[in-house]
């Protein structure tokens, strides 16, 4: 298996795309930094960074709404990564399947 050289920003994050594997929707965007990718690759359930509360976070760890992964790509610039997951729950902190429910036009 040859490295992959991830291009993370200025923040050392890289934007990560989560879709259903089964249903193909789109669940959430979140961040990561490189302990978020590795504890993700390791545990095989998905895991954040935290913006807002400048700390790790494992998706499910308080509403039990765990996405367990099940295949980790990267796109052709190897700047956003996109994890194809099954979800246990809604991804959305609103209770929505997905945070992508509201339409722009």
């Amino acid at each position: 298996m040859q490295a992959i050289e991830l291009k993370y920003n200025e923040q050392g994050l890289i934007a990560c795309i989560v879709q259903d594997v089964d249903s193909c929707a789109v669940l959430m965007m979140a961040w990561m930094n490189e302990e978020a990718l590795r504890l993700t690759l390791e545990q095989r359930s998905m895991w954040f960074w935290s913006r807002s509360r400048n700390e790790l976070w494992h998706k499910g760890a308080t509403s039990k709404n765990t996405q367990e992964l099940v295949e980790l790509r990267y796109d052709c610039d190897a700047d956003t990564l996109l994890a194809l997951v099954k979800p246990q729950g809604p991804a959305c902190h609103t209770g929505e399947v997905s945070c992508f429910f509201r339409t722009l036009s």
